[in-house]
């Protein structure tokens, strides 16, 4: 028995129904989604075979094109004036039978009216709906399968079944969440996972730059020249306990070696 049926008009979004139907099999195993063209096999009664399906469905995903309330063109008559017309047969049925009906609107097509829809079917157009764009197919149509998971017992069992795990669910287990709402004033673990001890590397993520792990000699980032001497009165010292003193200075010569009170050698000034 189908969980998902994919109801589409031929001449409007058959290609998109068939990419929904794709994805949704993935996630759902491909005997949980039906759509017709795929489902309905040589020899047997198309009447019959759709309209058991659509019944026994838990949801119907309504495909809406730019095209689907006028597919027959200018100076024809809209197609869901006719009762014969199975894309409203089969969402009519739905309704019907209670099942969940979600209108996926695709591109640029405008939400339903109900002065669009024939009464039959005229609540499709309270159905809350969600939308499609084809530049960005795969994240649409993850929440889409992450919706209908959270929809119906059902269909998360089957997606459990089939392997499927929500994207936001691992991002979630990885540490990706702000539990304590201090947003961008935290490093996250999920971040940083460097654990170098000694040497240079860089820090990405919330803050980045780069860092210098247990040093073990002078640290110049600026654009001058380093001296290290005992004594040396070049620029401001910077000293630690029992160390020596380390002279910076926006020199623009050559780095000299002085003598062991600091000052330049004979002939070297």
């Amino acid at each position: 028995m189908p969980l998902i049926f994919v109801n589409y008009r031929t001449d409007d979004e058959e290609a998109t129904a068939t990419l929904v139907d794709r994805e949704l099999s993935r996630v759902f195993g491909n005997e949980n989604v039906f759509r017709a063209s795929k489902s309905i096999g040589p020899g047997s009664r198309f009447p019959q075979e759709l309209l058991t399906a659509v019944r026994r469905s838990s949801v119907l995903l309504a495909v809406i094109g730019p095209r689907w309330l006028k597919a027959g063109g200018t100076g024809y008559r809209s197609p869901l004036e006719d009762e014969s017309d199975w894309t409203r047969r089969e969402i009519q049925e739905a309704l019907e039978t209670g099942a969940v009906v979600i209108p996926l609107l695709v591109g640029g097509a405008k939400r339903l009216g109900s002065e669009d829809l024939p009464a039959e079917i005229g609540d499709l157009a309270d159905c809350q709906y969600r939308r499609l764009n084809h530049r960005n197919a795969e994240a649409d149509l993850t929440g889409l399968a992450d919706d209908l998971v959270r929809l119906l017992p059902e269909l998360a069992a089957a997606a459990r079944s089939n392997g499927y795990r929500s994207p936001s669910a691992t991002s979630d287990d990885d540490g990706g969440g702000d539990p304590d709402g201090s947003g961008d004033a935290r490093v996250r673990a999920r971040v940083i996972k460097h654990r170098q001890r000694g040497g240079i590397g860089n820090l990405n993520g919330d803050f980045s730059g780069t860092f210098v792990s247990e040093p073990q000699g002078p640290v110049h980032t600026g654009s001058g020249h380093l001296y290290q001497a005992r004594e040396q009165y070049l620029g401001s010292r910077i000293s630690s306990d029992g160390g020596a003193v380390n002279y910076v200075a926006d020199n623009h010569g050559d780095v000299q070696q002085g003598d062991r009170n600091g000052r330049p050698e004979d002939g070297k000034r």
